[in-house]
Formats: C-alpha cells, structure tokens, sequence
C-alpha cells in the first residue's frame, strides 16, 4: 500500500505561512494533494511563465505531475492533471493509496491536513524546519482536537540551516 505523508514546510516558530497567506520564504512524489486555498496558490504560479523561466526542473514536476484537489467550493481545475474531490475524502485517500505507485505528498493545506489526522490517513509527518522567525502567522495544526503522538523516524540537517523532522503517527494497537 502506497504512503501518504504530510510535508510542511514550517518556521522555526510554528508557522506555516505568513500572515498575508504567502509561502515565499519558503527556501519524490508522483501525486500531489492540496487544499483549495494551497491550490489556488501553486496554480497561479507553476503554469506561468515566470516559474518556468525562474525554476524549469522545478516547474515542470509540479506541472505534470498528477494532483487532487479537494473542495467543497471549488468545482473544476484548470491546471494541467488535475482533479477535483468535493466529498467522501477519507475515501478517495483510502482509493489513492491502495493505487499503484510511489509516496503521496500533502504540501502545506493545513485545514485539509487535519481532515486526514482525523480520519488516520497520514502515514509520516516530514516537518522541514526553516531557520526564521515570522512573529506572527498561522499554526499548522491549529484547532486539531485531541493529543496525537508522534514519534521521530529520521532527521536531517541542510547546508541552508533547515532542518528535515520526519514522525509517525504513534497508533494505539
């Protein structure tokens, strides 16, 4: 059975994303799941001329790769292999991992990620930590009830000072 992990790229404080919603202090997978609003976010750069010109290795992986986006409000995607998922999430997740296929990647998408906590879908959280401090912004899993464990899997230091933090989830048996 194919993995789904959560990767979120966070400040050394605890945020995910700046006050205004932006990820550009941000400093493999073959399928890619977002929330609408991290969606909205990635298509309205990878497609463009820019992200091409800026980062083509970059550009061209999130542009072709398969992605899912999951959304009540949003009814259709216009980013290239891209579909959309309004209701039975735990289900699609649960269909999407039984696939054949290589690691699932959930980038950022707070609100949906704790829509998987909930439903024991994540199967590795990967944390990588950015050396800044934003002072203000929004927790990741911020409102999730209930303690979860987690325990560490591996870790890795960068060269820029980031640091990779990889848990799973601690299941009671």
């Amino acid at each position: 059975m194919r993995k789904l992990i959560s990767q979120t790229l966070i400040s050394l404080d605890g945020y995910f994303e700046d006050n205004n919603k932006g990820l550009g202090w941000h400093n493999v997978f073959d399928t890619l799941l977002f929330g609408r609003v991290t969606y909205e976010v990635m298509e309205s750069f990878w497609p463009t001329e820019e992200a091409i010109k800026a980062d083509p290795v970059v550009a061209k992986y999130m542009n072709e790769l398969p992605k899912v986006v999951f959304s009540k409000k949003l009814k259709t995607a216009t980013w290239n292999n891209t579909k959309v998922v309004n209701a039975n999430i735990a289900e699609e997740v649960k269909k999407l991992k039984t696939q054949p296929g290589r690691t699932i990647a959930l980038f950022a998408s707070s609100n949906l990620a704790k829509t998987f906590v909930e439903h024991d879908l994540i199967d590795e959280f990967h944390f990588l930590i950015n050396p800044v401090v934003l002072g203000t912004g929004h927790s990741f899993l911020n409102g999730l009830a209930g303690k979860r464990k987690l325990k560490l899997i591996r870790s890795r230091i960068f060269d820029s000072g980031n640091v990779l933090l990889c848990y799973e989830p601690v299941r009671a048996d």
